[in-house]
């Protein structure tokens, strides 16, 4: 293990042998740091924190602070972060809350570029790359693989599909469907994330699927309903990745706004811009 001397380390805090603190970095007593893990310079990682092997953290980082929510009492709620994770420069991570589960997550080979904020409640999977200074509300669910790019601003409760796309400082209010490429103010679909399909080694059979199903649902003069109908005619919703999608949109339907993820709210009044007739919950 490596300590700079200058690096303040609770004795409590549960170190793999191999770890790398460095000058002025803070690791508070709640914090368990896997194999491989390297801290730069002024990383300050605190609260009840358990990090993955191989993770590297760079100066300024702030991971496992408590919630920005007004609605926090000092509960007790954690962070746990993957393996193979990069945070970079002034990224803050940071709890749970009571009201959101009692943890943040963040899957395995993430990239968090610098000044990228993650809220209280958030669900990150694997793979995402979250661009410099993009901004994540509390309670939102990012799928694998997805983008977001820089300055980008997500709204609380929202969820952002695999794979998808999300344009510089676009304003993400709704959900975003998986495979989707969104931007704008507020963010709205701009096609399919093509590039990234390629990528991810998608079929070019699957790809096609998708175009179509992207056709139907935003490029003709159907509704919603009446598209997922007409797929369900011509086979494509027997397709997994267009079912993903169907899936996906069902569930947005279920929330305010969009927000599929609203529908587990406990902490808004009944009755108010109700979707489909029901309550908001």
């Amino acid at each position: 293990m490596r300590v700079h001397p200058t690096a303040i380390v609770d004795p409590r805090a549960k170190l793999a042998d191999d770890t790398e603190i460095g000058p002025y970095s803070v690791v508070g007593p709640g914090v368990t740091l896997g194999p491989g893990c390297r801290l730069e310079s002024n990383v300050a990682i605190i609260g009840r924190t358990t990090v993955g092997p191989n993770c590297r953290f760079h100066t300024g980082a702030v991971v496992g602070g408590t919630p920005q929510d007004q609605k926090y009492r000092g509960e007790d709620s954690e962070l746990i972060i993957g393996a193979n994770n990069v945070i970079r420069e002034f990224v803050t991570i940071n709890t749970g809350t009571a009201g959101g589960g009692g943890k943040t997550v963040i899957g395995d080979g993430n990239l968090l570029m610098a000044y990228v904020h993650v809220a209280h409640d958030c669900i990150l999977g694997n793979h995402i790359v979250l661009a410099n200074v993009a901004t994540l509300g509390g309670h939102i669910v990012v799928g694998d693989g997805a983008r977001i790019s820089g300055l980008a601003a997500v709204h609380h409760f929202v969820t952002i599909g695999r794979l998808a796309f999300v344009g510089g400082c676009a304003k993400v209010v709704q959900d975003v469907p998986p495979f989707m490429m969104v931007d704008g103010n507020p963010a709205r679909v701009r096609g399919l994330n093509l590039e990234g399909l390629k990528r991810s080694g998608m079929s070019r059979e699957d790809i096609q699927d998708l175009k179509e199903a992207y056709r139907l649902l935003y490029r003709s003069d159907l509704n919603r309903s009446q598209a997922v109908e007409e797929m369900t005619k011509r086979g494509l919703a027997e397709k997994a990745a267009v079912a993903e999608i169907i899936r996906f949109l069902h569930e947005s339907e279920r929330g305010r706004r969009g927000r599929g993820r609203e529908a587990l709210r406990t902490d808004i009044p009944q009755g108010r811009n109700a979707r489909d007739g029901r309550p908001d919950a």
